[in-house]
């Protein structure tokens, strides 16, 4: 059984699922999932995750996000990025202050309307089918945070910016917004995950240089399981106090911390994650229980 995680450095031109198959592959594992999809068009950071690992996928996919985005203003295009057609054109007639001035106006809490381009569902059908079809369904705006959008560089038309967000955060949309913001358009030229919670791209492995390693090299690089929750808070248990919870009992202690804590056994194995709240731990997602001899 291969455990653990995986910082893969994802390449332009294909899908997130084809690159965790071929990392599966060439470690062997059985199962896996990700923390998180990148568009074809975009590279950087993808934390795949196989075994055990994938049970805490959803933790993942809530930390914030960073991002290294080009856009090209003066252009509006169908998809909002580099891949749809042209809808219309204008003069790019801003300076690096004007921008600085309408990056300002992004930055905490916001509205985004969804794209159409987009894995969300309409009765069951991603929105991007429908838009491949043609058609076009009303979104309703959705909350977001932007925590940190910084002005990289600005040659026109191409504007660099860096971005930390909140997950739920379509760049492409920031991307198209900021181009109304300035009245000249823009869409999204080029994306690239640069962070995810504490993980950082610079610490990934990319596909050619994991396909030129030993199996005992590519094992090297698996991150274990437990490195996703090293920052939540701790809890540990005794083994009678294990068994009650791995059975779905909920435990009545003292001084917990209130919130979702990872939580490990007498011998300092991860158990999983649990919720306290008010004296009282109950489970969320537990790892199996590891097999004797």
């Amino acid at each position: 059984m291969i455990d653990g995680a995986l910082l893969l450095d994802k390449p332009v031109g294909v899908t997130s699922n084809f690159a965790l198959q071929r990392a599966r592959k060439l470690l062997g594992a059985h199962k896996a999932g990700h923390a998180g999809t990148l568009d074809p068009l975009a590279s950087g950071l993808l934390i795949a995750l196989f075994g055990e690992a994938t049970k805490f996928a959803g933790l993942l996919l809530d930390s914030e996000k960073e991002y290294a985005a080009t856009l090209k203003l003066g252009e509006t295009t169908a998809t909002g990025d580099a891949e749809g057609g042209i809808l219309e054109s204008r003069p790019v007639e801003v300076s690096a202050a004007d921008i600085q001035a309408a990056l300002e106006g992004f930055k905490g809490e916001i509205e985004q309307v969804p794209p159409m381009h987009s894995a969300l569902k309409r009765d069951g059908v991603p929105l991007y089918k429908l838009a491949r079809r043609g058609e076009s369904v009303e979104r309703q705006p959705r909350p977001v945070r932007i925590l940190e959008l910084e002005l990289l560089d600005f040659k026109k038309p191409f504007l660099n910016i860096r971005v930390r967000c909140s997950k739920g955060t379509y760049i492409r949309t920031l991307a198209e917004d900021i181009g109304a913001a300035l009245r000249t358009g823009a869409h999204l030229g080029a994306l690239r995950r640069t962070g995810s919670g504490r993980f950082r791209v610079s610490d990934a492995v990319t596909l050619p240089a994991l396909e030129a390693m030993s199996p005992v090299e590519r094992q090297a690089e698996l991150l274990p399981v437990d490195s996703l929750l090293s920052q939540l808070p701790r809890i540990e248990l005794d083994a009678a106090s294990e068994a009650r919870l791995r059975n779905g009992q909920t435990l009545q202690m003292t001084a917990l911390p209130e919130g979702v804590s990872a939580v490990y056994g007498a011998g300092g194995a991860l158990i999983g994650l649990g919720r306290a709240e008010s004296g009282t731990l109950r489970p969320l997602r537990l790892t199996q229980v590891p097999e004797k001899g």
